[in-house]
Protein backbone atom coordinates (compact mmCIF):
# COMPACT_ATOMS: atom_id res chain seq x y z
CA UNK A 1 0.00 0.00 0.00
CA UNK A 2 1.38 3.32 -0.98
CA UNK A 3 1.65 5.73 2.41
CA UNK A 4 4.25 8.52 0.25
CA UNK A 5 4.08 9.91 -3.14
CA UNK A 6 6.91 12.24 -4.20
CA UNK A 7 6.19 14.70 -6.42
CA UNK A 8 8.25 16.45 -8.88
CA UNK A 9 7.52 20.12 -9.31
CA UNK A 10 8.22 22.37 -12.42
CA UNK A 11 6.68 20.34 -15.10
CA UNK A 12 4.93 17.47 -12.66
CA UNK A 13 3.34 19.70 -10.26
CA UNK A 14 3.66 23.38 -11.42
CA UNK A 15 2.89 24.53 -14.80
CA UNK A 16 5.91 27.53 -15.34
CA UNK A 17 6.07 27.02 -18.62
CA UNK A 18 9.25 25.76 -19.34
CA UNK A 19 10.59 29.01 -17.87
CA UNK A 20 13.35 27.14 -15.88
CA UNK A 21 15.07 24.87 -18.98
CA UNK A 22 14.05 28.02 -21.49
CA UNK A 23 16.34 30.21 -19.03
CA UNK A 24 19.30 27.74 -18.82
CA UNK A 25 19.42 27.52 -22.17
CA UNK A 26 19.60 31.62 -22.43
CA UNK A 27 22.19 31.98 -19.79
CA UNK A 28 24.85 29.36 -21.14
CA UNK A 29 24.66 30.60 -24.47
CA UNK A 30 24.97 34.60 -23.16
CA UNK A 31 28.43 32.76 -22.06
CA UNK A 32 28.81 32.18 -25.88
CA UNK A 33 27.87 28.96 -26.41
CA UNK A 34 25.45 27.58 -29.23
CA UNK A 35 23.32 25.21 -27.52
CA UNK A 36 19.68 24.51 -28.46
CA UNK A 37 16.77 24.12 -26.14
CA UNK A 38 16.61 20.44 -26.87
CA UNK A 39 19.88 19.82 -25.70
CA UNK A 40 19.24 21.50 -22.70
CA UNK A 41 15.66 19.40 -22.18
CA UNK A 42 17.62 16.29 -22.89
CA UNK A 43 20.55 16.63 -20.76
CA UNK A 44 19.71 19.02 -18.23
CA UNK A 45 15.95 17.77 -17.22
CA UNK A 46 15.25 17.14 -13.65
CA UNK A 47 19.05 17.46 -12.03
CA UNK A 48 20.60 20.00 -9.44
CA UNK A 49 21.04 23.09 -11.76
CA UNK A 50 24.85 23.35 -11.29
CA UNK A 51 25.06 19.92 -12.79
CA UNK A 52 22.59 20.44 -15.27
CA UNK A 53 25.07 22.81 -16.86
CA UNK A 54 27.90 21.03 -16.53
CA UNK A 55 26.47 18.04 -18.06
CA UNK A 56 25.00 20.27 -20.77
CA UNK A 57 28.25 21.81 -21.20
CA UNK A 58 30.06 18.29 -21.86
CA UNK A 59 27.25 17.20 -24.28
CA UNK A 60 28.10 20.07 -26.62
CA UNK A 61 32.11 19.47 -26.12
CA UNK A 62 32.41 22.32 -23.80
CA UNK A 63 36.02 21.71 -21.70
CA UNK A 64 34.81 22.21 -18.31
CA UNK A 65 35.99 24.27 -15.57
CA UNK A 66 34.46 24.78 -11.89
CA UNK A 67 34.71 28.83 -12.61
CA UNK A 68 32.70 28.44 -16.30
CA UNK A 69 29.83 26.18 -14.52
CA UNK A 70 29.68 28.80 -11.06
CA UNK A 71 29.44 31.92 -13.07
CA UNK A 72 26.50 30.71 -15.76
CA UNK A 73 24.71 29.31 -12.94
CA UNK A 74 25.22 32.49 -10.74
CA UNK A 75 23.71 34.64 -13.91
CA UNK A 76 21.12 31.40 -14.42
CA UNK A 77 19.49 32.48 -10.62
CA UNK A 78 19.56 35.83 -11.30
CA UNK A 79 17.63 35.55 -14.38
CA UNK A 80 15.23 33.08 -13.10
CA UNK A 81 14.00 34.54 -9.90
CA UNK A 82 13.62 37.76 -12.40
CA UNK A 83 11.25 35.85 -14.51
CA UNK A 84 9.63 34.09 -12.27
CA UNK A 85 8.54 37.10 -10.80
CA UNK A 86 7.30 38.20 -14.25
CA UNK A 87 5.62 34.72 -15.17
CA UNK A 88 2.37 33.20 -14.76
CA UNK A 89 2.95 30.46 -12.48
CA UNK A 90 -0.58 27.77 -11.99
CA UNK A 91 -0.58 24.37 -10.57
CA UNK A 92 -0.51 22.19 -13.06
CA UNK A 93 -4.30 20.95 -14.11
CA UNK A 94 -5.63 18.35 -11.42
CA UNK A 95 -2.87 19.12 -9.20
CA UNK A 96 -4.85 20.81 -6.14
CA UNK A 97 -7.47 17.74 -6.71
CA UNK A 98 -4.97 15.22 -6.77
CA UNK A 99 -3.44 16.38 -3.52
CA UNK A 100 -6.81 16.32 -1.60
CA UNK A 101 -7.25 12.99 -2.44
CA UNK A 102 -3.74 11.32 -1.46
CA UNK A 103 -4.34 13.45 1.71
CA UNK A 104 -7.49 12.11 2.48
CA UNK A 105 -6.49 8.92 2.17
CA UNK A 106 -3.49 9.84 4.57
CA UNK A 107 -0.95 9.36 1.94
CA UNK A 108 2.01 11.91 2.06
CA UNK A 109 2.75 14.44 -0.42
CA UNK A 110 5.99 15.31 -0.55
CA UNK A 111 7.50 17.77 -3.21
CA UNK A 112 10.86 17.22 -4.59
CA UNK A 113 13.11 19.04 -6.99
CA UNK A 114 16.79 20.08 -8.14
CA UNK A 115 16.03 23.53 -7.40
CA UNK A 116 18.01 24.96 -4.72
CA UNK A 117 16.09 25.69 -1.64
CA UNK A 118 15.31 29.53 -2.33
CA UNK A 119 14.19 28.79 -6.03
CA UNK A 120 11.71 26.09 -4.22
CA UNK A 121 10.30 28.16 -1.93
CA UNK A 122 9.48 31.38 -4.37
CA UNK A 123 7.76 28.44 -6.71
CA UNK A 124 5.68 27.64 -3.54
CA UNK A 125 5.02 31.17 -2.62
CA UNK A 126 3.91 32.09 -5.32
CA UNK A 127 1.24 29.45 -5.63
CA UNK A 128 0.27 30.13 -1.87
CA UNK A 129 1.42 26.34 -1.48
CA UNK A 130 2.46 25.46 2.75
CA UNK A 131 4.25 22.50 3.78
CA UNK A 132 1.51 21.29 5.94
CA UNK A 133 -1.59 22.36 4.45
CA UNK A 134 -1.52 21.70 0.63
CA UNK A 135 1.64 19.33 0.92
CA UNK A 136 3.26 17.50 3.45
CA UNK A 137 7.38 17.98 2.87
CA UNK A 138 9.36 19.83 0.23
CA UNK A 139 12.34 18.57 -0.32
CA UNK A 140 15.11 20.02 -2.29
CA UNK A 141 18.80 19.93 -3.65
CA UNK A 142 20.35 22.17 -1.37
CA UNK A 143 18.98 20.02 1.21
CA UNK A 144 20.78 16.60 0.07
CA UNK A 145 24.96 16.36 -0.55
CA UNK A 146 24.09 14.47 -3.74
CA UNK A 147 21.52 15.07 -6.18
CA UNK A 148 19.82 12.82 -8.95
CA UNK A 149 19.65 10.46 -9.47
CA UNK A 150 20.76 9.61 -6.38
CA UNK A 151 17.80 8.61 -4.34
CA UNK A 152 19.06 10.95 -1.32
CA UNK A 153 15.93 12.99 -1.25
CA UNK A 154 13.79 10.63 -1.25
CA UNK A 155 15.08 8.73 0.95
CA UNK A 156 14.94 12.03 3.48
CA UNK A 157 11.04 12.41 3.11
CA UNK A 158 10.82 8.68 4.23
CA UNK A 159 13.03 8.78 6.91
CA UNK A 160 10.98 12.13 7.81
CA UNK A 161 7.65 10.16 8.25
CA UNK A 162 9.26 7.06 9.45
CA UNK A 163 8.08 5.42 6.22
CA UNK A 164 11.09 2.32 6.11
CA UNK A 165 9.60 0.40 3.17
CA UNK A 166 10.60 1.68 0.03
CA UNK A 167 7.46 -0.56 -1.63
CA UNK A 168 4.98 2.13 0.39
CA UNK A 169 6.27 5.49 -1.97
CA UNK A 170 6.05 6.05 -5.51
CA UNK A 171 7.95 8.45 -7.73
CA UNK A 172 6.20 10.82 -10.43
CA UNK A 173 7.97 13.31 -12.43
CA UNK A 174 8.07 14.54 -16.01
CA UNK A 175 11.85 13.63 -17.03
CA UNK A 176 14.04 10.51 -17.34
CA UNK A 177 16.09 11.41 -14.18
CA UNK A 178 12.94 11.53 -11.84
CA UNK A 179 12.11 7.86 -12.83
CA UNK A 180 15.92 6.74 -12.61
CA UNK A 181 15.98 8.70 -9.17
CA UNK A 182 12.71 6.53 -7.93
CA UNK A 183 13.99 3.16 -9.31
CA UNK A 184 17.26 3.74 -7.48
CA UNK A 185 15.01 4.29 -4.07
CA UNK A 186 12.88 1.41 -5.10
CA UNK A 187 9.98 2.65 -5.15
CA UNK A 188 6.94 0.39 -5.96
CA UNK A 189 6.04 3.06 -8.26
CA UNK A 190 7.48 4.86 -10.91
CA UNK A 191 5.49 7.40 -12.86
CA UNK A 192 6.30 9.53 -15.58
CA UNK A 193 4.35 12.30 -16.74
CA UNK A 194 4.14 13.93 -19.91
CA UNK A 195 3.17 17.68 -18.93
CA UNK A 196 7.09 18.91 -18.54
CA UNK A 197 10.22 18.13 -20.17
CA UNK A 198 10.60 15.10 -21.56
CA UNK A 199 8.23 12.96 -23.98
CA UNK A 200 6.03 9.67 -23.70
CA UNK A 201 9.41 8.07 -26.05
CA UNK A 202 11.69 9.75 -23.96
CA UNK A 203 10.38 8.69 -20.60
CA UNK A 204 9.67 5.36 -22.04
CA UNK A 205 13.66 4.88 -22.07
CA UNK A 206 13.76 4.81 -18.50
CA UNK A 207 10.83 2.17 -18.65
CA UNK A 208 8.91 3.84 -15.84
CA UNK A 209 5.77 1.65 -14.39
CA UNK A 210 3.18 4.05 -16.09
CA UNK A 211 3.40 7.02 -17.96
CA UNK A 212 0.47 9.54 -17.32
CA UNK A 213 -0.94 12.60 -19.55
CA UNK A 214 -2.27 14.38 -16.78
CA UNK A 215 -2.21 13.74 -12.82
CA UNK A 216 -5.95 12.70 -12.42
CA UNK A 217 -4.30 9.69 -13.94
CA UNK A 218 -2.44 8.53 -10.89
CA UNK A 219 -5.02 8.49 -8.41
CA UNK A 220 -6.15 4.76 -10.07
CA UNK A 221 -2.28 3.53 -9.96
CA UNK A 222 -2.22 3.26 -6.17
CA UNK A 223 -2.96 0.89 -4.47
Amino acid sequence: MIKMVVFDMAGTTINEHNIVYKTLHTSINNFGYSCTLAQVLQHGAGKEKAKAIADILEAIGVELSTALVTNIYEQFVISLKLAYEQANITPQIGAMEVFNVLRTKNIKVILNTGYDSLTATTLLNLLNWQVGKEIDMLVTASDVTIGRPNPAMIKKAMQAFEITNCEEVAKVGDSIIDIEEGKNAGCALTVGITTGAHTYEQLSTANPSAIINNLQALIPLLH
